[in-house]
């Protein structure tokens, strides 16, 4: 017979991992969808493997290369926003999920300074990423660095679980809460990263590194 203590293991709810906090706080229509509607599923895999590519997502290509009419592609995954969004998000967590193996070795602000930079790093050199930039400068900023779409707010979650998990619920000595201290550390990346489009400047992941470890008092 099973204990009421093995039921109630059974039943928990399964940890969250920096490879969900993201998702777990801020799902979306595709992302619900992509779970359980095979067709959504195979076109999210084949536009996935297209910006992989270094190619353009194009819902008509994408369509046509599926053998379907372009009004089901959009019934399957909605508009090329939404597409885009997944996709880009799906592509950010086995970075963070490398950058998180990485640190391992370290704990406290540190490690979170590192897993960021490490992050900031990795999309700094992925070439694939980078050709999307250049290609689509102001909607990749409007995906990326706003609350337009998903993924900004998928990493401001990942980065406030971080800093409960590394630091607790009162970081910086109760100076901020991790919410606050989340955000600032996304902005942070995103100037960083995407500084080329902002403001010009070339990225650089040594410069995000040490913005870091400044605010999370990583070198006091």
């Amino acid at each position: 017979m099973t204990s009421t203590a093995t039921r109630t293991v059974a039943n928990a709810a399964p940890a969250v991992t920096i490879a969900d906090a993201g998702l777990v706080s801020a799902p979306s229509w595709l992302s619900e969808r992509l779970r359980t509607h095979a067709d959504a599923r195979r076109a999210f895999e084949a536009a996935r493997e297209n910006f992989i590519a270094g190619q353009r997502i194009d819902m008509g290509s994408l369509a046509t290369s599926l053998g379907i009419e372009r009004t089901s592609l959009f019934r399957w995954v909605g508009n090329r926003d939404a597409l885009l969004g997944e996709v880009l998000w799906s592509l950010a967590v086995p970075t963070l999920i490398q950058a998180e193996h990485a640190t391992a070795a370290l704990s406290g602000g540190e490690r979170i300074a590192g897993i960021l930079t490490h992050f900031v790093d990795d999309l700094i050199s992925a070439e694939y990423f980078r050709q999307f930039l250049r290609r689509e400068p102001a909607r990749a900023l409007r995906l990326l660095t706003t609350k337009e779409s998903p993924i900004q707010r998928r990493y401001v979650a990942t980065a406030e679980w971080l800093v409960r998990r590394e630091i607790g619920d009162e970081p910086l000595g109760g100076a901020i809460d991790p919410a606050g201290l989340a955000y600032l550390l996304v902005r942070m990346s995103e100037s960083f990263t995407y500084a080329d489009l902002i403001s010009g400047d070339q990225p650089s992941a040594a410069r995000a590194r040490i913005a870091f470890r400044l605010l999370l008092r990583v070198d006091a």
